[in-house]
């Protein structure tokens, strides 16, 4: 028997957007915790590789995996059938995320601004809306959501996105009061070395993370493990609910 400290023990994990980055670290501590995980992408690829190296990591895991596209335009039936192939679970976690669309406000268009909220904003409200049906029922089941650091401290010329950002807060609080007692949150993040930036020329990147380092109170860029525990905290704490959690470094102090 599970002590009272292992609430994740026997439990299942959805992480849609578990392939990388920090939803992959959810997906490993989910693991460690004794939860059974289910991770999502968009690349069969993707989710096939991160699931082999899960196993690997953690052989006696129970560890599957589905690939859902979320910037389709079929985006409520794919969350549909990802959800039938998952099945009922306690926990949904949402970190998926894709290019972050900086486009100056002048020009941006209804079209860019709708595609920029695919994936990070019209995303998770349907996945809660589906995903309501087959999670567990009462404070033990929960849905914790990923928005950013911009949503308080927005940077210039990325009014689209802090749009988004900020959205996210709101919904996170509306689904709570909705689809309460289950539980739902939204981590904040600042800057983590995540897969994001490997777009970037690695000195830029590295150039990137020693301005940061020198800005916030930690004077250190996050890793995703570390953020990770912020998700983990909100699985297993059912007092929580309708809340931000910042895991930033410290950056709205400065």
């Amino acid at each position: 028997m599970p002590g009272k400290y292992q609430k994740l023990a026997g439990k299942h994990v959805l992480v849609i957007g578990g392939s990388s980055g920090i939803g992959y670290c959810v997906a490993e501590a989910s693991l460690e915790s004794g939860a059974s995980v289910t991770i999502s992408s968009s690349s069969p690829d993707r989710v096939a590789k991160a699931v082999e190296k899960l196993k690997s990591s953690y052989p006696g895991g129970n560890v599957t995996g589905y690939a859902c596209d979320l910037s389709k335009s079929t985006l409520e039936s794919d969350v549909e059938k990802l959800f039938e192939q998952t099945g009922k679970v306690d926990h949904i976690v949402f970190t998926a995320g894709d290019a972050l669309a900086t486009i100056p406000l002048k020009d941006s268009t209804l079209e860019s601004i709708q595609k920029a909220g695919q994936v990070r904003f019209f995303a998770p409200l349907l996945v809660a809306k589906v995903g309501s049906r087959y999670l567990s029922e009462g404070p033990q089941a929960s849905i914790t959501l990923t928005t950013g650091a911009t949503a308080d401290k927005p940077l210039e010329g990325w009014s689209v996105i802090t749009s988004f950002a900020a959205g996210l807060h709101g919904m996170a609080r509306g689904l709570a009061v909705d689809l309460a007692p289950v539980r739902v949150n939204v981590v904040s993040p600042g800057a983590v070395r995540t897969e994001l930036w490997d777009g970037m020329e690695e000195k830029e990147r590295e150039a990137l993370f020693q301005s940061v380092k020198g800005k916030v109170l930690t004077k250190h860029v996050a890793m995703p493990e570390e953020v990770a525990e912020s998700y983990l905290w909100l699985m297993k704490d059912s007092n929580v609910t309708g809340t931000v959690v910042r895991s930033d470094s410290g950056s709205l102090l400065v």
